[in-house]
């Protein structure tokens, strides 16, 4: 793959659902400057963990990267612990987007079973994953470029809203940023904006995969550094750009979830067909979504298994070098989780979204550790900076402020009553998964013995 593969793969893996539909959530409850306040904040964080994670991709640039990194700088054990959460992340991110994608499809055809569609997109990306690592790169990149091109679109047609170039229902006048101060700078106090932040950390999760697809890049020591640096870029722009529009469009008060405020902005200036157009754009970004998951979750299936805590045949890979096994494995795991959310969606669904909520605090957090005992082998075996293929700026004060950032998010969890059950699920979990790397690693042991 290609830079231009690897920077529309991780805006990929974060532009969804999350901005198209929630993002009115998030301004209605902290307010227009506290929902950019918290994009702005939840953007330095991204920053920091992106700069961290290229300097280690292009020193070390494995598939499957995370977990690599954290058993040289950390132990094996966190490393596998690692590798089970973020499969895990994915596989029930997987189970929802088909979902979705089924009832997206039912606003143009109410009649059909929402279940069918989904089987058809289940198997769309399927064969995405399965034929080609190219075929996916490629397939990520036009997913992710009508998402773009929508967001660019609506910041400029909001622009000119704004300033009086196009006319908008319910003015007579340029709105221009009134709606920021109306009803005071902060109308539900500053504490929303903390509570906000959280679910933007949440929000801006999928950028890591960069991380990921970095064993399987052309020229890695070029293409990485560029895609961590225009997909921070670009992402700060889309999320703060989107919520600045929309926030001077909408009154705080009227945005929601109910409807999305793409959609209200849309047809406030008149766009024909803005609800079908936005359920298109919003169709492609749950399947881009479920594209890069997929592709996530096989690659850690393949990792683990190359490092024989896994049974080695999730490590073979056909003659286009696709680590089929894996991909069936991760395929056959999001179905269960699927399956999951409608048998038995109050319990074991209820666990498995629990459990999966925190790791990317978990990786994140992993990323800047191993970043900053690399440094420290690599100036211990005698290099210099000048010999790195790219060298994170700001070090160490970027990555020791990412650490205290997700802390921070940390605290957020234990303070926010109903994210608080994550983490009665998330310990005892985290618990097991170190029994049974243990477990595996005397077997694995006494199997050598013999």
């Amino acid at each position: 793959m290609e830079s231009r593969h690897l920077t529309m793969i991780s805006l990929g893996g974060v532009i969804g659902t999350g901005l198209f539909v929630s993002s009115g959530y998030t301004i209605h409850q902290a307010g227009p400057l506290g929902a950019i306040l918290a994009y702005a904040v939840g953007s330095v964080l991204v920053y920091c963990v992106m700069v961290s994670l290229g300097e280690l991709s292009v020193a070390m640039p494995y598939a499957g990267s995370f977990h690599m990194y954290a058993k040289r700088f950390i132990g094996p054990g966190t490393a596998f612990v690692i590798a089970v959460l973020y499969w895990l992340n994915w596989a029930v991110a997987l189970a929802s987007e088909f979902t979705a994608a089924g009832l997206l499809m039912q606003r143009w055809f109410p009649d059909s079973p929402a279940w069918v569609w989904s089987a058809v997109f289940i198997a769309v990306v399927f064969a995405l994953n399965i034929l080609s690592v190219r075929l996916y790169g490629e397939a990520e990149f036009w997913f992710a470029s009508i998402k773009v091109f929508a967001i660019v679109a609506f910041i400029v047609i909001g622009l000119l809203a704004i300033f009086g170039a196009i006319p908008i229902a319910g003015y007579a006048h340029a709105p221009l940023f009134g709606n920021f101060t109306a009803d005071g700078w902060f109308p539900n106090g500053f504490a929303p904006v903390f509570s906000t932040l959280l679910t933007v950390v949440f929000a801006f999760s999928g950028t890591e995969v960069v991380g990921v697809a970095a064993g399987e890049t052309k020229d890695p020591s070029r293409a990485i550094p560029k895609a961590v640096h225009t997909t921070v870029l670009r992402l700060a722009i889309f999320f703060i750009g989107s919520i600045l529009v929309m926030s001077a469009l909408i009154p705080w008060h009227k945005a929601g979830v109910e409807t999305s405020p793409f959609v209200l902005v849309f047809q406030s200036i008149g766009m024909p067909f803005a609800g079908d157009v936005m359920n298109f754009v919003v169709l492609t970004a749950v399947l881009s979504a479920a594209n890069s998951g997929l592709y996530v979750c096989s690659r850690m299936v393949w990792s683990l298994a190359k490092e024989r805590l896994i049974p080695a045949r999730f490590a073979k890979t056909n003659f286009r070098g696709v680590p089929v096994w894996a991909v069936l494995f991760s395929m056959a795991g999001s179905l269960l989780a699927l399956l999951s959310s409608v048998v038995a969606a109050s319990t074991v669904y209820l666990v498995l979204v629990a459990v999966s909520g925190l790791a990317t605090l978990v990786v994140w957090f992993s990323v800047c550790v191993c970043h900053i005992r690399f440094r420290r082998e690599w100036k211990a075996g005698g290099h210099t900076l000048d010999e790195l293929g790219y060298r994170a700026p700001g070090f160490p004060v970027l990555p020791w402020l990412a650490i205290v950032m997700c802390i921070g998010a940390l605290v957020l969890v234990i303070l926010d009553e109903t994210q608080r059950s994550t983490l009665f699920y998330m310990v005892p979990f985290v618990a097991l998964c170190y029994g049974g790397y243990h477990l595996l690693e005397r077997r694995r042991r006494d199997g050598s013995r013999r």
